[in-house]
């Protein structure tokens, strides 16, 4: 009986019980993946009669073998690690990756769109520094579209970004489980939706707990030089706190430096814990900092699995889609 639809590494994947970037490694018999796995990946494409030259599969469909990669934060903290998964994940199928850089210039990024247009690229992939909508690229580009980290203001379009309301929850759930109850929060840019987000879930998960905030700045930035002297202005006027919310990791770097000039011990008097998890900060501070860690790589991964079915024909989602964030508890908030 013949298939009215070619069987697709989604399938594969599926049926085997793995992601799609693992199915391709497996078929691609990579060290990386238990032979267990491989043995399960390469059963299930055998039962699919599924075949796995790439680049065949590619000519036979019309297709590239190419997807883009769009950008204005290359050298940003955010966007390299969504990068660098996304293009781990598409080399595992043999799908080659070009990478552009707009440098946050619209006019530079539509030449780039028009050039990955012209090279016929199967899917695109645009990733952003900031969690604050996006102008939308339209809808009459012929490639499956994804807006990772930064979303696109059109509703129509599928954006991924990190969750920075659940963020804020699990922030100040962790310092409530550890007794504190005369929480601060300094903010980032207030401006920004990822400042706003993390407020929302600070209020959420302080007002279940019938613990009222302590204080907020009105002001904020994203630097350690805002962390050290907004929390020396908290230490003045609230001297009674017992722990501090950053909304970066610059900030919290700053913040305690405040404090261990004011003579307050992290934790036991003061504890501390930053948002991004940006462990040339965190790890290499006394002690190190508590972070909550947006996920990045998840994302990369999430959006090019997506885009991997996209290719083969099922339709992306529309709307945002929020993926958790974890948290990553050390000295500042643990003795």
């Amino acid at each position: 009986m013949r298939r009215s639809k070619a069987v697709t590494l989604v399938d594969v994947a599926r049926l085997a019980g793995v992601s799609v970037a693992t199915a391709s490694k497996a078929l691609n018999n990579r060290s990386e993946v238990r032979e267990a796995t491989k043995t399960r990946v390469h059963e299930a494409a055998r039962s699919l009669s599924f075949e796995h030259n790439a680049m065949a599969r590619s000519l036979s469909r019309g297709r590239s073998g190419t997807v883009g990669l769009l950008t204005s934060d290359l050298e940003g903290r955010f966007s390299l690690p969504i990068l660098m998964a996304a293009e781990d994940a598409f080399g595992a199928d043999e799908i080659s990756v070009l990478l552009s850089d707009a440098r946050g210039d619209a006019i530079r990024e539509q030449r780039h769109v028009r050039t990955l247009a012209a090279k016929q690229v199967d899917a695109l992939m645009v990733v952003g520094s900031l969690t604050d909508a996006r102008r939308s690229l339209g809808a009459s580009l012929p490639f499956p579209v994804a807006y990772v980290y930064t979303p696109s203001d059109d509703p129509s379009d599928f954006s991924l970004t990190p969750d920075n309301v659940q963020g804020g929850r699990i922030a100040a759930e962790h310092l409530l489980s550890t007794g504190r109850r005369r929480i601060a929060h300094v903010r980032g840019l207030p401006t920004a939706q990822a400042a706003r987000d993390r407020a929302l879930g600070i209020d959420a998960a302080l007002t279940a707990s019938g613990v009222p905030l302590e204080h907020r700045t009105d002001y904020g930035e994203w630097t350690e030089r805002w962390g050290r002297s907004a929390t020396l202005m908290l230490l003045d006027t609230h001297p009674e706190i017992d722990a501090v919310i950053c909304d970066s990791d610059q900030i919290a770097r700053g913040a305690l430096d405040a404090l261990h000039a004011r003579g307050r011990r992290v934790p036991t008097d003061v504890a501390l814990i930053g948002f991004d998890n940006w462990e040339l900060i965190t790890a290499d501070t006394n002690p190190p900092i508590s972070s909550v860690d947006m996920n990045l790589d998840l994302l990369g991964r999430r959006a090019s699995e997506l885009l991997f079915a996209a290719i083969d024909g099922s339709p992306l989602p529309t709307g945002i889609e929020r993926t958790d964030c974890r948290l990553v508890a050390r000295g500042t908030t643990i003795p």
